[in-house]
């Protein structure tokens, strides 16, 4: 792969292709701008995202649409009640023509996986998915396999439908780096959805925009993303004042911390910049940090959320001036 450098053609290539990328998302998810651009800024951070919604506003389209965008490898794996923690990882059957046991990958084995209605699989299945989501490796009966670059599973499911569905404990929640809502369309941008996917969808329209090594200099792009001491030390003191917070049950953890400075280094080549700004952070905050906080039980009688919490925290903690 071509040496990844600082030079300013890597940033605006980056940002160049990043766009095209997005464009080519919009044209199956309309008026959905920033939560694509999220969505993206999760893959080239190298985190996995959970899209939270309710049915019918396209958390499975904006999946599809993100996996078509890369020329790499894609599967879906639809979560149900019966699914086996095997059906995700793999197994070791024996082949009587080699008289041994050979290993057949699993539907995680994939570049981009689509873990469809994840809540609906049992905690014993949906645990498969640990492993694989933080060390990017799959052992089954003491050998491990490693995953391909780039690796992102998203993940969607139904938060008011709790019938026959199993929420995810902490552990898992803690795997993802973004949890996002799609949210209803504007009523233009409804009324261009009915214009286009009246008839039939425009999934099968689009085309990869580029492919797996390509998606893997971006990768090794953002990471060069410079992020100065004052900044990180932001992060820092926003992940503490979560954990000081009185109506806050369950503080950021340090991993939370982790993936917020990974996910500002890819939102800002996103802008096409080599360097972060506290607004990078800012606009990250509740996506990457919301989802790992568990509220008081008497905040959440009164109404009160992660998201509030949050937004109340970004207030208050003193944003780093230049000197």
């Amino acid at each position: 792969m071509e040496e990844i450098t600082k030079a300013t053609e890597d940033w605006e290539w980056f940002a160049g292709r990043f766009g095209e990328i997005r464009s080519n998302i919009e044209r199956v998810i309309q008026g959905k701008t920033e939560e694509i651009r999220l969505a993206l800024v999760t893959l080239v951070a190298e985190g996995h995202l959970l899209i939270e919604d309710v049915p019918g506003v396209g958390k499975t389209m904006l999946a599809k649409a993100v996996a078509r965008s890369f020329d790499c490898s894609f599967r879906r794996i639809q979560f149900t009640p019966d699914l086996l923690p095997t059906d995700i990882t793999g197994v070791n059957v024996y082949n009587q023509e080699r008289n041994d046991f050979e290993f057949k990958p699993g539907a995680i084995f994939a570049n981009i996986v689509l873990g469809d209605e994840i809540n609906r699989a049992s905690p014993k299945t949906q645990s498969a998915l640990l492993e694989s989501m933080e060390e990017r490796q799959v052992t089954v009966d003491a050998v491990s396999y490693q995953l391909g670059v780039p690796f992102m599973v998203v993940a969607t499911q139904n938060p008011i439908e709790h019938e026959g569905t199993y929420p995810l404990p902490e552990a898992q929640l803690d795997r993802f780096m973004m949890r996002l809502a799609i949210g209803y369309p504007s009523a233009e941008a409804e009324a261009e959805i009915l214009a286009t996917h009246g008839t039939a969808s425009t999934l099968e329209d689009i085309g990869p925009v580029t492919d797996a090594s390509g998606a893997a200099r971006m990768i090794a792009v953002a990471r060069e993303v410079f992020v100065a001491e004052a900044l990180r030390r932001y992060i820092v003191d926003l992940a503490e004042a979560t954990r000081r917070h009185p109506d806050v049950y369950l503080g950021a953890s340090p991993r939370a911390a982790i993936m917020l400075l990974r996910a500002t280094r890819a939102m800002a080549a996103s802008d096409g910049r080599d360097y972060a700004i506290p607004d990078d952070i800012k606009a990250l905050a509740i996506p990457v940090l919301a989802h790992r906080l568990i509220v008081s039980a008497d905040a959440a009688m009164s109404g009160r959320d992660a998201g509030t919490v949050l937004a109340e925290t970004l207030d208050e903690v003193p944003v780093p001036v230049k000197g």
